[in-house]
């Protein structure tokens, strides 16, 4: 959900979006190769503000803001898959993006875009009965690249200014 002005050819907006998701990636340690870690991104959110230029029906923006997301950290048996610990955060980072929109329709609009969420690292303890893994530290990067594709509805009504682009 979103809200966007135009003055001449600029357009400037602000924007909030949220979405469910099923990311996951897993990497063998390094320390010792008998476990595995994963990473499971569940939802992602962002909140941010555009700046964009109109040029007949298209419209091209640059965006940044800050970025969220709910993970689910395990480490588990690398022969045979058991997991034996887990922990789980909600993550804030900053995003940087780019897409274009084109008015396709009176208040219609299809559009692609890409988006960088820089995540940072993370540590997690996994406290956990198991001796070989009691007190563990895992550091955790996480970035993620995001592409999306949209259709949006520009809505507006008598005396409602709307995009031109």
């Amino acid at each position: 959900m979103g809200y966007r002005w135009q003055s001449g050819q600029f357009v400037f907006g602000l924007e909030g979006q949220g979405d469910w998701a099923d990311l996951s990636g897993s990497r063998v340690s390094v320390f010792n190769p008998l476990f595995s870690t994963g990473l499971r991104v569940d939802a992602l959110g962002l909140i941010t503000g555009q700046i964009g230029y109109a040029w007949n029906a298209s419209l091209f923006y640059l965006k940044g803001g800050a970025a969220t997301t709910r993970n689910r950290f395990d480490v588990f048996t690398t022969a045979g898959g058991i997991n034996v610990a887990s922990a789980s955060s909600n993550r804030w980072g900053g995003t940087v993006g780019i897409g274009w929109e084109y008015g396709f329709a009176p208040n219609w609009s299809f559009g692609i875009e890409y988006d960088r969420l820089f995540m940072g690292d993370s540590n997690n303890s996994f406290s956990v009965p198991n001796p070989l893994l009691a007190g563990a530290v895992n550091r955790i990067s996480q970035d993620v690249d995001l592409l999306t594709l949209r259709i949006n509805y520009r809505f507006g009504g008598p005396g409602a200014v709307v995009a031109r682009y």
